[in-house]
């Protein structure tokens, strides 16, 4: 079947920075085994938390994973898959001792490769937060917000699902907003021409963020709706 996604690989950079601490190499390789979904065929994240959960959220790109884990403290009900490919980002995350791992599955790949592998209408929110901006025009094409990505994203949402989307780039607000209007799966709820300059009411921040407001840039803040 034909996805009409780039390659492997291409929605992200670099797969390793630093070298990792003693504690944290050995969180991945002692604890991460146990959080992988399995390498091949159909996922089916409920069977997968090894605790009764009531729904699941998808976090695409959690990068060091602060943001999954304020999530998971906030809302102690709800199952997390959280994609990264940045071997650093996902160490940091085994790493904190606030992440509640009985209600966690990690994907250390892309998203791309285990949405398919998800059951349909199996997912009550989505999160694409600061994902590489890929700013020069040849680099676009590897941006992770695309026709294609927008399809697979729909498939497992579940009607009335949330997908909230954040960046500091405001070229990548406007691709997201124009391929999201396109899209006959998703809506945008927007009341008003500021609604996407305000954080949502249970956003903790990330690094990213304070990045962009030391920097001058003023981050948007999208929620799209799953029709149907």
């Amino acid at each position: 079947m034909t996805t009409g996604l780039p390659h492997a690989g291409a929605f992200h950079g670099r797969r390793k920075g630093h070298r990792l601490r003693d504690r944290q190499a050995a969180l991945m390789a002692d604890v991460l085994p146990r959080l992988r979904p399995p390498p091949a065929g159909a996922v089916a994240p409920r069977t997968l938390f090894r605790r009764p959960i009531g729904e699941v959220w998808l976090e695409i790109g959690f990068g060091g994973g602060e943001h999954l884990v304020a999530q998971m403290g906030r809302h102690r009900d709800v199952g997390f898959i959280g994609c990264e490919p940045f071997v650093n980002g996902v160490a940091k995350l085994l790493a904190n001792g606030e992440a509640d791992l009985d209600r966690l599955i990690i994907h250390d790949g892309d998203a791309t490769e285990l949405l398919p592998r998800l059951p349909a209408a199996s997912i009550d929110r989505a999160f694409i937060l600061y994902p590489d901006p890929w700013p020069k025009r040849r680099q676009r094409k590897r941006r992770l917000v695309s026709p294609a990505t927008l399809a697979l994203l729909a498939r497992v949402l579940k009607p009335g699902a949330t997908l909230r989307f954040a960046t500091d780039i405001d070229d990548y607000a406007a691709w997201t907003l124009a391929r999201a209007a396109a899209s006959p799966d998703f809506d945008w709820p927007a009341a008003s021409a500021t609604d996407w300059t305000r954080a949502w009411p249970d956003w903790p921040g990330t690094r990213y963020e304070a990045k962009a407001f030391r920097e001058g840039r003023v981050p948007s803040y999208l929620t799209f709706v799953r029709t149907g």
